[in-house]
């Protein structure tokens, strides 16, 4: 079978033991890298195989394993070989159009997050990507400055000393957590593999924040242009606005349906140092949720003021006819009397006939110019 490499793969009488990889982003070659580091020390690395981990298997340091790219079936269940990872969370790992979920296994924990983030817009596959271009919708100049967006999954896998963070697509929100253990700077590198799972997670939550801030100003843009624009795609880019809102939500929910279970339940994080940590990110969780809500319910508002703004301005225009309808009136009545033609019409044979009628409809529309002004009616 051709492999296209932007088609999504749906699983077909395949076994569990054979995953696929299933999603439309590019197939980009795997990158893998690695930090190990204690409370005295950091190392980052960038490993050319899967069988480099051997070496860090049983280190003594905590250890973050990053895989970007996910077209290596190969070398990805080569690593649940290594590291006892179930066939089925490989699958979960290669399956990145479903929900975000949690899952516990003896070894390991599993979870994945869907991150949204600002797609560079001189990278070749733009084109190919899931993007927000509704939000670019009316004024030229804005277009130009808001970048696009694209949603993408992130699995991680946490064990005792390591943790695994699997990507679809190189390019991370997670810059600040390794400079942070590089560096040194705050307790990193002593809460061990759940505040660094903690710490990934809230990374992404930060950014659903800075996505839900730029729509605000997307909204307001929507909210200016309502009362002057009569564009024929206003309403689209209205409606699109709010499909994607949707598809923010569904990337949204789950997970915080997911903290909420970890944070009452104790069944994830064994650090019991996190459990302020988690209410932080419930309440920034159940905020991005109503503010999604109350943008959809805005864009709606909008929407109603923009439908308004046209039905008064069609009626103005519809006034307008009208009233030149109504003053034409008694003009073609007159015209229609004199345009019968009959043999015995006196005023046909009238020397200022002509001139006499044409004073008369004059002086009948000027009195009914007159009679609207005085009602206001235009």
């Amino acid at each position: 079978m051709m492999n296209l490499p932007f088609a999504k793969v749906k699983k077909v009488n395949l076994l569990p033991e054979d995953p696929v990889y299933v999603g439309d982003r590019p197939t980009v070659e795997m990158d893998l890298s690695i930090i190990t580091y204690d409370s005295v020390s950091a190392e980052e690395k960038k490993l050319s195989n899967i069988d480099e981990l051997a070496l860090y298997k049983n280190s003594k340091k905590f250890s973050w394993i990053n895989i970007s790219g996910l077209k290596d079936i190969d070398s990805i269940k080569r690593l649940g070989e290594l590291y006892n990872i179930h066939h089925l969370s490989i699958e979960d790992i290669l399956h990145t159009e479903q929900q975000p979920k949690i899952e516990i296994f003896d070894e390991y924990r599993f979870l994945s997050v869907k991150t949204i983030q600002r797609e560079n817009k001189n990278n070749d596959e733009q084109e190919n990507r899931s993007k927000f271009s509704a939000f670019f919708g009316g004024k030229k100049e804005m277009r130009k400055e808001l970048d696009d967006f694209v949603i993408d999954q992130i699995s991680i896998i946490i064990m005792k000393n390591t943790l695994f963070t699997f990507q679809e697509i190189p390019g991370d929100l997670f810059d600040g957590i390794r400079k942070r253990i590089l560096e040194n700077i705050g307790e990193i590198r002593k809460m061990g593999m759940d505040y660094l799972a903690y710490s990934i997670i809230d990374a992404v939550v930060d950014e659903y924040s800075l996505i839900l801030e730029h729509l605000d100003e997307v909204i307001e843009n929507f909210e200016d242009r309502a009362t002057e624009t009569g564009d024929n795609t206003f309403i689209q880019q209205i409606q699109d606005t709010k499909r994607y809102l949707i598809k923010i939500k569904r990337a949204i929910l789950p997970l915080k349906n997911n903290m909420l279970m970890i944070y009452h339940h104790n069944m994830f994080f064994k650090n019991d140092k996190l459990k302020p940590f988690l209410q932080d990110l419930n309440e920034h969780l159940s905020n991005a949720i109503t503010i999604i809500e109350n943008y959809r319910e805005w864009l709606t508002n909008i929407m109603d003021v923009n439908l308004s703004v046209l039905s008064h301005q069609m009626n103005k225009v519809m006034k307008v006819l009208a009233t030149i309808s109504t003053i034409f009136i008694p003009l073609t009545f007159i015209a229609g009397i004199y345009g019968m033609n009959f043999e015995f019409m006196p005023e046909l044979g009238h020397r200022l006939g002509y001139p006499i009628t044409l004073g008369c409809m004059g002086l009948v529309a000027g009195m009914m110019i007159i009679i609207f002004k005085i009602h206001r009616w235009f």
